[in-house]
C-alpha cells in the first residue's frame, strides 16, 4: 500500500485510535481490506470516497457496530475489536440524527447519561445537558420538542447528545447530507469551530470533496475497500498519487505522455500533441516511460496564440461554457488530447479573447504546472 501522510499544524501527534491490518468481510464481499491508519488525538479526520468504497464500514468498525473479520482496532492502545459499542469511549452522530420525537430536547441530550451505570446524579445530568446545549448554541431550547426544531437545530441536538458523554472520539456519518447548500456551509463552519473548542477527535464520513477539503486536518481517500491515499487537503490536492485520487479530489485534466528525460524532481515529457513540457514528478521515472500528467483546471489559461518562454500553447475548441457564480467553467476539446477543463474567475473573464461555444482559441500553461501521477514501463 502507498499513501502520503501529513502533520496537522498545531495538533498533538499522539495516537487515539488505530486500524491495524483491519479487514471486514460480508460473506464473499470484502467491504474493507487491510486498513492501516493511525488517528491522531485532537485532529479532524475525514474518510472520503464514493458509495461502496468502504468508508462507512471503517466508521462502523471504529464505533463498534461491526466487528472486524481480520486485524485489530485500537483505542488508546487497547484492543476493542470485540468490545461492544456502548463500552467504547466514542459517540456517533448519524445521518438521520436518530433523535426521539416523543422526547424534549433536554431528554434527548440526557438519554445516554441516564443509561450509565453507576447512575449519574440528576443535578449533574441537568448541568451537563445545559452546558452541552450552550456549546452548540441551543441554550434555552431544553423544553422544545424535536418536531419543533429545524433541520440545522436537530443536527445540533444530535451533536449535543454526542458530546455530553465526553467521548474521546466523535464519529460523524454524513451528518449534513440532508441539509440544503447554504445551511450545510453554515453547519460545516459550526462543526469546525466546535471541534476546535472541544479538542475532541472528530472522524467524518462524507462523499462531498469540498466538505472534506474545507474541514479536515487530514483526509483518508477510500476506494474499493482500501485506503488509496492519506494526507492533508493541500497534499492530496497538489500531489495525488494516481488518477483515482486526482479525479476525486477536485477537478483534473489527465494527459498521457512519454518521458524524454528526468531528474529527482522534474521530467521532460512529450504529450500526444507533440508538445514537450516540463512537469513535476514526485515518483521515479526514466526516459521512455509512459506516464499520466495531471494539470488542474485553474492552472490553465486562455492565450493569444504565441508561446512565451517556458509556456505551452495548444489550439482548442470551446464545447461548453458553464456559469458557476464566482467562476466560469469552460469545457474544451483538442483533436489529440481530448476533453479539457478550465476554470476562469469572473474578473479574469472580462479580458478573455473570443471563447464562446464553438470558438477556436488557444490554451496555455506554464512549465512545471503539470504533475506526474503514475507510469507504466
Amino acid at each position: 500500500m502507498i499513501y502520503a501522510t501529513g502533520d496537522s499544524a498545531g495538533r498533538s501527534s499522539d495516537t487515539v485510535a488505530e486500524f491495524v491490518d483491519t479487514t471486514k468481510r460480508y460473506g464473499a464481499v470484502v467491504a474493507a481490506s487491510q486498513l492501516n491508519l493511525q488517528i491522531r488525538r485532537g485532529e479532524f479526520l475525514s474518510f472520503l470516497g464514493p458509495s461502496g468504497c468502504g468508508k462507512t464500514t471503517a466508521l462502523r468498525m471504529l464505533a463498534g457496530f461491526e466487528a472486524p473479520s481480520e486485524g485489530e482496532i485500537m483505542i488508546d492502545g487497547a484492543r476493542v475489536g470485540t468490545t461492544p459499542a456502548y463500552k467504547r469511549p466514542v459517540n456517533m452522530v448519524f445521518q438521520s440524527y436518530a433523535l426521539f420525537p416523543h422526547m424534549t430536547v433536554a431528554q434527548n441530550v440526557a438519554y445516554g447519561l441516564r443509561q450509565r451505570r453507576p447512575r449519574v446524579a440528576k443535578a449533574d445530568i441537568a448541568l451537563r445537558v445545559r452546558r452541552a446545549l450552550e456549546t452548540v448554541r441551543l441554550g434555552g431550547f431544553e423544553g422544545r420538542r424535536i418536531w419543533e426544531m429545524s433541520g440545522g437545530q436537530q443536527q445540533r441536538v444530535a451533536l449535543a447528545r454526542a458530546i455530553v458523554n465526553e467521548p474521546k472520539i466523535l464519529l460523524l456519518d454524513e451528518p449534513m447530507a440532508a441539509l440544503d447548500a447554504r445551511l450545510r456551509t453554515d453547519m460545516q463552519l459550526e462543526l469546525l469551530s466546535l471541534q476546535r473548542e472541544l479538542g475532541i477527535t472528530f472522524v467524518l464520513v462524507t462523499h462531498d470533496q469540498q466538505e472534506a477539503l474545507s474541514m479536515s486536518d487530514r483526509i483518508c481517500i477510500m476506494g474499493g475497500g482500501r485506503i488509496a491515499q492519506i494526507g492533508t487537503p493541500r497534499q492530496l490536492y497538489d500531489h495525488p498519487i494516481n488518477r483515482y485520487v486526482a479525479g476525486f479530489v477536485g477537478r483534473a485534466n489527465i494527459l498521457p505522455a512519454k518521458v524524454i528525460g528526468a531528474d529527482h524532481s522534474h521530467a521532460r515529457v512529450v504529450l500526444g500533441s507533440g508538445d514537450e513540457v516540463v512537469v513535476e514528478t514526485p515518483v521515479a521515472v526514466a526516459g521512455g516511460d509512459t506516464v499520466d500528467v495531471m494539470i488542474r483546471p485553474e492552472s490553465l489559461r486562455f492565450a493569444a496564440g504565441s508561446a512565451a518562454p517556458a509556456t505551452t500553447v495548444i489550439e482548442v475548441t470551446v464545447t461548453n461554457r458553464i456559469f458557476l457564480g464566482e467562476h466560469i467553467e469552460f469545457l474544451l476539446t483538442h483533436p489529440v488530447l481530448g476533453a479539457l477543463q478550465v476554470l476562469v474567475s469572473r474578473q479574469a473573464e472580462r479580458g478573455l479573447p473570443d471563447a464562446g461555444v464553438g470558438a477556436t482559441t488557444h490554451l496555455a500553461w506554464d512549465h512545471g504546472a503539470g504533475l506526474v501521477i503514475g507510469h507504466n514501463n
